[in-house]
């Protein structure tokens, strides 16, 4: 072909170009290694030596008019494509959001109302360490490496000294190595035992009490509970206090609620006994005292261990406690109104 077919053929095929995709396989037809210019640019050592200066120029100027024009209709093929998708492609910013607002957890949300309770009266917030040692976890608190009472905590050990703690009980003895009394603190955070059903996870949170002072009794202690249970379910929720056993604490008692789930009657959650086991409580054990160096014959003081996972399901008549962390957006969201 000469020069003057390839440009006419040229301007009819460019001039046809719908999309990117044609245009780049134009380009290299005309300008590729195989292109028709670069054949006839390959042609000019046939030519006769005075013919082939004036032959090479007029090439390579059809060259840049080619390049100007790939160019110029690249531009407009993209302002056109881009108009199309602006056209075809556009949000209609008028509808209604379908997004929802985020809550806290409700977990947090019995989490945030017992602590603001404590703190109405008069306790002191504070947290400690997840991963505890042996000796925090159960010898301070009277629980030596061959006491029976281990049996009643299936632990996650880390090594034979650490562990994940399984009680929120170990700041007692933390805090009362570092503060003397009177002492009026309760510790929230995550605990860790090796039980999963219906009512019991492996991982759960916990909220411990501790009130040391002088001439601090049993009354106090049940008193503190009395209140606590009122201001959390007001008084149609039925309590119960039971005598029971914690290393930790002598006398100790259990402090059960009527069930949310059948209202007392019996049903899975509270095994067919009407209740539910909420809190274990107790004045503190003068060993815990003495072996963090308070004197028993001058101050006592009463423990107390709350489960927000039970407190939860009975606020909330929850009958599962494995709905808390399976994330379904379903469940969480009537939390959030």
């Amino acid at each position: 072909m000469t020069i003057e077919q390839i440009k006419s053929t040229f301007d009819v095929e460019i001039a046809a170009c719908k999309n990117a995709n044609e245009l780049q396989e134009l380009k290299s037809k005309y300008l590729g290694k195989s292109g028709a210019l670069t054949s006839l640019l390959k042609s000019i050592k046939d030519l006769p030596a005075e013919e082939r200066p004036i032959f090479g120029s007029k090439v390579n100027e059809l060259r840049k008019q080619m390049e100007n024009r790939f160019s110029s209709k690249g531009e407009e093929l993209f302002a056109a494509e881009l108009e199309r998708r602006l056209r075809e492609e556009r949000v209609d910013v008028s509808l209604t959001s379908c997004s929802h607002r985020g809550a806290l957890h409700p977990i947090t949300l019995v989490e945030n109302q017992i602590c603001d309770l404590m703190i109405a009266m008069g306790f002191e917030v504070l947290s400690g360490p997840e991963i505890e040692t042996d000796y925090y976890n159960f010898q301070a608190l009277n629980i030596p490496y061959d006491h029976p009472a281990r049996d009643m905590q299936d632990t996650f050990y880390i090594t034979d000294n650490i562990l994940l703690r399984t009680q929120t009980s170990a700041m007692q003895a933390r805090v009362m190595e570092r503060k003397k009394p009177p002492l009026k603190i309760v510790c929230p955070g995550k605990v860790y035992r090796s039980d999963s059903d219906a009512s019991h996870s492996p991982v759960f949170n916990q909220i411990e009490g501790l009130v040391v002072d002088k001439n601090v009794t049993l009354c106090d202690l049940k008193g503190t509970l009395e209140y606590i249970a009122a201001h959390l379910f007001g008084p149609q929720t039925k309590v119960r206090f039971r005598p029971s056993y914690f290393p930790f604490t002598e006398p100790s008692v259990e402090v059960d609620l009527t069930c949310s789930n059948c209202g007392g009657k019996g049903c899975s959650l509270c095994k067919e006994t009407g209740w539910i086991e909420v809190l274990g409580a107790g004045m503190v054990n003068p060993f815990v005292l003495e072996n963090c160096g308070i004197d028993s014959g001058k101050y006592s003081g009463f423990a107390f261990g709350i489960g927000v996972e039970r407190v939860a399901m009975i606020k909330y008549g929850i009958p599962d406690i494995r709905l808390f962390y399976e994330n379904d957006l379903r469940f969480l969201k009537q939390f959030g109104k």
